[in-house]
């Protein structure tokens, strides 16, 4: 009989060696270091640099994760990659799969964008959950300066390169306690990475279109926005749904995008300051692999232990947002 619960068992962080501060960020838009700093709470980021890739970075992540979970690569049953920045168009689980040497595991990417991360998750529990497979990991990870237009100041402040991972096992209690997963199209337009092609006439008549995919383009303001209104309501409903308190609450883990925002939604909760985990000062947002990379070093450093309720959520591009409510550990 197969255990039906989950238990989030393992992390892992990896992140390119590059580093771009935001004096050096001067050099390339007219900015500085203090309009930075006071509006979105970022004083570095890390960039992949031109050898490095996708699948690198997130195949470094998963075997931290791994080894941390106890097991090995030979034992997962899926591998989930939460990402917007693929190496390859058709995805790049497989290629992490083939690094880990993950002989057993399905592959296959997952694209939300900034709640990548979190949607990952509950995907992965319904997995376990209905007795299909019993070791799962989840990696969030992407390479945004690729997709940056960095004469854009509004935006290139903003992001960095990453991945994080964690195993997600069976086990005897269900330590997701609660989960809440929207979208809303119709503000898709606020937050883009868009394709665009020009007309092509293959013969008389067949117009096809080529092109590629345009560098980011966001309305900050409605974003904003949008965070601080919806991100509170998803936790409230993933709390209603764990039954639980918000006191009960021992860390508020966010989708590292903006510290206003994080600031914004904690003061809406009615969450102390010392329980919001936040480390986008040295590596602003870094979209999928923003929660798991937080979540990974607030692991490692001692602050989130055992049995610890956490409180995650991550929104973003689509427009996506959701809440994950869980219990760090077996």
């Amino acid at each position: 009989m197969h255990k039906l619960g989950i238990a989030i068992t393992g992390s892992g962080s990896a992140l390119p060696e590059t580093s771009l501060d935001n004096e050096a960020l001067t050099e390339l838009v007219e900015t500085s270091d203090d309009w930075i700093t006071t509006r979105t709470g970022i004083r570095q980021r890390r960039l992949a640099h031109p050898g490095e890739s996708l699948s690198q970075l997130a195949a470094a992540a998963s075997k931290q994760a791994i080894a941390s979970a106890g097991i090995t690569a030979a034992d997962l049953d899926l591998i989930l990659l939460a990402t917007s920045t693929p190496d390859d168009l058709f995805g790049s689980a497989c290629q992490i799969q083939a690094e880990l040497g993950a002989t057993k595991a399905v592959a296959f990417d997952l694209t939300a964008a900034c709640s990548g991360f979190v949607f990952g998750l509950v995907t992965a529990a319904q997995y376990i959950r209905t007795g299909v497979y019993q070791n799962v990991l989840l990696v969030g990870a992407d390479i945004l300066s690729r997709w940056v237009d960095w004469q854009d100041r509004r935006t290139c402040v903003l992001f960095g390169d990453g991945a994080g991972a964690v195993v997600l096992q069976s086990n005897e209690s269900d330590r997701l306690l609660g989960f809440t997963l929207k979208s809303d199209g119709t503000q898709n337009h606020y937050l883009n990475l868009a394709y665009k092609g020009s007309s092509r006439e293959l013969i008389s008549d067949v117009n096809i279109s080529q092109g590629t995919y345009q560098p980011i383009t966001m309305n900050g303001k409605e974003v904003y926005r949008f965070a601080v209104q919806r991100v509170p309501e998803v936790i409230d409903k993933a709390l209603f749904q764990a039954n639980l308190s918000i006191e009960q609450i021992d860390w508020l883990l966010l989708h590292q995008a903006n510290q206003r925002i994080l600031d914004a939604v904690a003061q809406r909760l009615n969450i102390p300051k010392h329980k919001v985990i936040s480390n986008l000062a040295h590596y602003g947002n870094t979209s999928a692999a923003s929660i798991p990379i937080a979540l990974d070093e607030a692991v490692r450093q001692g602050k989130i232990q055992p049995n610890d309720i956490i409180a995650a959520s991550g929104f973003g591009a689509g427009l996506t947002w959701g809440a994950a409510i869980f219990q760090w550990g077996r």
